[in-house]
Formats: C-alpha cells, sequence, structure tokens
C-alpha cells in the first residue's frame, strides 16, 4: 500500500471517507476517496468509493453530471480489478436506473464469462433476471451460484424470496432458515422466517430463530443486501 506524504495510507484515507460520508459530509468525503486514488493509483476501493458517492449524490441531486462521474469511476475501478464484486453490482444498477438494461445484461454477463466460478457474479446476473421479471433464469442463476457455494447466505436469501412469492413457502422457509443459519446477522430473515414458520404450521408458537453455533460454520459478516434492493452495495 503506497503512502501519502503525511503517512496515511489509501487504506487510511478511504476509512475517513466513509467515516464522513456517513456523516453526509459528501464533498469532504469525495476529498478522501481521491487523495487515497493518488496516494495509491491501484486501489481499486478508491476508484469505488468515488463512484458510489457520485452515484448517491446524483440520485439525491438529480444530477447527469454526478451520474456521469459515477460511472467514470465504476469503470477506473474495474480496470484496476476485474472482479470487484460491489463495483459490478453499483454500475449495473447505475445502467439499469438509466434504462440501459442490454448494457447492464452486457455488463454481468460478461463477468460471468470471465469469472465462471464465481458465485457472485451468478447472484447479481439473478438479480437482474428477477428485476425485469424473468424469475425462472433468476432461480436457476442462483442454483447454479449455490452448487459453486453451498453456503452462500445472500443467494440462499434471494432464492428463499423467490419461491416465496411464488407461493412455495415450504421450500422458501427452507432456504431462508439455511441463509439464516449462515449469516445470523440478518434481521429480515429472520422475520420471513418467522412469518413462514407460523404460515406453515399455525399451531407453533414461532420465535426468532436461533443463531448458529454448530463448530464449522461461520456466522458471516453483515450483508443486509438483497437481490431486489436495487442500491449499490456499501463503501469500503
Amino acid at each position: 500500500m503506497f503512502t501519502g506524504c503525511g503517512g496515511i495510507t489509501a487504506s487510511g484515507r478511504n476509512a475517513d471517507g466513509v467515516r464522513l460520508f456517513q456523516q453526509s459530509q459528501y464533498d469532504q468525503a469525495l476529498r478522501q476517496f481521491q487523495e487515497a486514488s493518488y496516494d495509491d493509483p491501484t486501489n481499486a476501493d478508491a476508484y469505488y468509493n468515488l463512484a458510489a458517492t457520485y452515484h448517491c449524490l446524483g440520485k439525491m441531486n438529480n444530477s447527469q453530471g454526478d451520474l456521469g462521474k459515477a460511472e467514470t469511476y465504476y469503470n477506473l475501478c474495474l480496470d484496476r480489478n476485474n472482479n470487484h464484486v460491489d463495483c459490478y453490482r453499483g454500475l449495473a444498477v447505475l445502467l439499469a436506473e438509466q434504462g440501459r438494461s442490454q448494457e447492464a445484461f452486457r455488463l454481468v454477463e460478461g463477468w460471468v464469462s470471465q469469472q465462471p466460478t464465481s458465485a457472485d457474479a451468478k447472484i447479481e446476473l439473478a438479480r437482474l433476471c428477477e428485476e425485469f421479471g424473468d424469475r425462472n433464469s433468476a432461480k436457476e442463476h442462483l442454483i447454479e451460484a449455490l452448487t459453486i457455494q453451498p453456503d452462500n447466505s445472500r443467494a440462499l436469501a434471494a432464492l428463499g424470496k423467490i419461491r416465496e412469492d411464488t407461493g412455495d413457502s415450504a421450500q422458501a422457509l427452507a432456504n431462508y432458515q439455511r441463509s439464516y443459519w449462515y449469516n445470523s446477522q440478518q434481521p429480515q430473515i429472520a422475520s420471513r422466517i418467522s412469518a413462514l414458520q407460523a404460515a406453515v404450521n399455525p399451531s407453533v408458537v414461532s420465535a426468532a430463530p436461533a443463531a448458529p453455533t454448530t463448530p464449522g460454520v461461520p456466522a458471516a459478516a453483515s450483508d443486509q443486501s438483497q437481490m431486489v434492493n436495487r442500491d449499490p452495495a456499501p463503501l469500503r
């Protein structure tokens, strides 16, 4: 990691920028992310953070200029890391929001082609398919993702949602329970489990599922992003 003149690393500037962004100090956050990109021109996260911030500002202020900057920085991020999961998601969301669905699909399908063993790439393609009404393809891509990574809590939650939306409550419940088993930091999934348990077996008083305790089964870091969430991923 390169270090700037003041001894602050690009990682440190990114962290400072995220803190400022969370305080709605967007101009100061942008300065920190820009400095991070100067300190380490290879730092993909700095470009992602710039893109995501301009994306947010563009939507808040209905500013095409900011949205154009967001697209530029998303592409600069991918130039530095062609498997940057959050960046692919953010750029796909931006393209879809602008009515450029074919470009969004080409982007993500290209990612899947380049990274055929990436569960994240298939999950993002499933998200796009579901968003544009192709639930069957979305389900297929999620099943492919789970073949690659059976413990992927996001894929399990997304598959559960599709099955719940199509009336398959029992399978939806099973998917949600597995998702929660691997990542207990999902209050919205706990809520769906309780609701479906009550629907599937009304005689049982449902309670929030217990956190996983079996050794060897990781409780993943919090990932609140669901397939229906069209916002870019958090800053890095």
